[in-house]
């Protein structure tokens, strides 16, 4: 598969199509490129030298999606294998990936965070729709979702700060909060916060607040 490289939006112009930009094949950009439109590529998208990549419509790539920078869309990301950025992740839509999610930074969505993998984040993980990993989910500060959370059956949830979720919990093993080690942390910094949680997994630190009161767990069915 052919690979292009892209070191100004000039460059890109020679993909545009009627929805944005269409790459056939790997491609590679050098720098801070802000373009309107979706960007579409049949391979594996890099963004290299420390550079930074702007979307006003969506980014979608068939292999993996790399930035030594930030990624930033007004609409969706979706890579059929990783997404990884070496600063922050932000969206206005979904951010999806058929592996993992990374972020040395940041990882916000003002729609839903979905990974067949691990979602990890230096900073924190925010969503305006669900949290959804088929592994662990870790971040660095708090984690923070406007509906579900779930984490792999054989895995858990680590979060610096407070994890915090509209709906359902669930994980296979164990969920911890308010684990910083460069500071004091408050009790409200420790809170896992849901509707109610659910499986099998158990909450090693932090504390935990549902706020379905009308609920019974499944770990007290079974009692």
């Amino acid at each position: 598969m052919k690979t292009y490289i892209i070191k100004k939006y000039e460059d890109l112009t020679e993909f545009e199509d009627d929805f944005g930009y269409k790459i056939d094949g790997n491609a590679e950009f050098e720098g801070l490129i802000e373009f309107n439109g979706r960007l579409l590529v049949e391979g594996y998208l890099l963004i290299k030298d420390s550079g930074s990549i702007k979307s006003h419509g969506y980014i979608e790539a068939g292999e993996f999606i790399e930035a030594y920078g930030s990624i930033e869309a007004d609409g969706s990301i979706k890579s059929h294998g990783p997404i990884e950025a070496y600063r922050f992740i932000k969206v206005n839509g979904h951010i999806e990936a058929d592996w993992s999610i990374k972020a040395y930074g940041s990882i916000e969505a003002y729609g839903s965070i979905e990974a067949n993998g691990p979602i990890e984040a230096g900073g924190s993980i925010k969503a305006g729709g669900y949290i959804k990993s088929s592994e662990y989910i870790k971040s660095g500060w708090y984690i923070e979702s406007g509906d579900f959370i779930k984490a792999g059956e054989s895995h858990g949830i680590s979060a610096g700060s407070y994890i915090t979720c509209k709906g359902t919990l669930s994980f296979g093993l164990k969920a911890f909060a308010g684990i910083c080690v460069w500071r004091e942390i408050a009790d409200r910094e420790k809170t896992i916060t849901c509707s109610r949680m659910i499986g099998r997994g158990k909450v090693e630190y932090g504390i935990l607040v549902e706020t379905d009161k009308n609920f019974k767990s499944e770990i007290e069915e079974v009692k």
